[in-house]
């Protein structure tokens, strides 16, 4: 009884992987995956397509010849998911003669898996070299400023000119768009930078003398205004110092002690050398005889005051 079990385990699983494999091989049934096409090719003819995904019994989709396209035919089995691919600085010219470089993106995807294997023998190649051209013959002899800033509509432009010859072998072309546009002579790009360069410094010199424009006016005025205020204020001074000194002068004491007090801060405000001699016949007698002795230039002036 195990003998029994165990070559009877055997032989289902031998016959679980092997049933399936010569079902396909004999061309029972096919699996096609999401995104996938098989194509039956049959002495040289075609005769199933399979694009929708799921499982296929082949007898009911080919007929008779599914037992022997897998022995006397062909299966091509292609990838229907998008694709892209980017050409690199295709070489254009603007309207004024500067040597220009444009690179293109695009997207696209078999549409026609028979046009795409018997009506072109490189659909992607021919595809890229179709995109290259219509780049160069679209986009060539545009002002350079709407070259620049028109990306949409070149792209546009470009698209419409290779939709309709890429149907016809079998390939979809999908979304366009000018990625890059860029000089390609090196000599007209250092001359761009440095007119570049020195535009940005004229505006920024005139920034400056602005700037110092500004600053000047500002400066005049507040100067201007300064000065009428300092003028008013020395027109004023005389009248409010008049009135004080008339206040003061009503009191003779207080008016001589005020002179005194100025005198006496004004003398040691010079840093003047002081000769104080006593009062009365002394002082008199000293007086004298410092004037008769005479003094050089600068030489400090006997005072006749009481000494304390």
């Amino acid at each position: 009884m195990l003998i029994t079990a165990v070559v009877i385990f055997f032989l289902m699983f031998l016959a679980e992987v092997l049933l399936p494999l010569l079902a396909r091989v004999f061309g029972l049934y096919a699996i096609v995956q999401e995104r996938q096409c098989r194509v039956y090719v049959l002495f040289g003819q075609v005769i199933g397509v399979l694009e929708e995904p799921g499982l296929y019994i082949l007898p009911l989709k080919l007929g008779p010849k599914a037992f022997i396209v897998h022995w006397l035919g062909t299966v091509r089995v292609l990838d229907l998911r998008m694709d892209q691919e980017y050409l690199r600085s295709q070489p254009v010219n603007s309207e004024e003669g500067a040597p220009m470089g444009i690179g293109i993106w695009y997207e696209m995807w078999i549409s026609d898996p028979v046009a795409y294997l018997f009506k072109n023998t490189d659909p992607r190649g021919s595809l890229r070299a179709n995109v290259s051209n219509a780049t160069v013959r679209c986009l060539s002899n545009m002002p350079l400023g709407e070259m620049l800033e028109t990306r949409h509509t070149m792209s546009q432009t470009v698209r419409a000119e290779v939709s309709t010859q890429s149907k016809a072998w079998g390939y979809a072309l999908g979304s366009v768009y000018i990625r890059k546009v860029h000089f390609r002579d090196f000599g007209m790009i250092r001359q761009i930078e440095e007119k570049v360069v020195n535009r940005l410094r004229q505006v920024t010199s005139a920034i400056k003398q602005a700037g110092a424009n500004q600053v000047s006016v500002i400066t005049s005025s507040a100067e201007r205004e300064a000065a009428v205020e300092f003028a008013k204020a020395g027109a004023v001074r005389p009248a409010t110092l008049g009135e004080v000194f008339r206040e003061i002068a009503r009191n003779p004491l207080v008016a001589s002690a005020l002179f005194e007090l100025i005198e006496t801060q004004k003398l040691l405000q010079h840093s003047a050398r002081l000769t104080l001699v006593p009062a009365g016949e002394t002082g008199r007698a000293i007086s004298t005889l410092l004037a008769s002795l005479g003094s050089p230039l600068g030489a400090p002036k006997a005072t006749n005051r009481p000494a304390h």
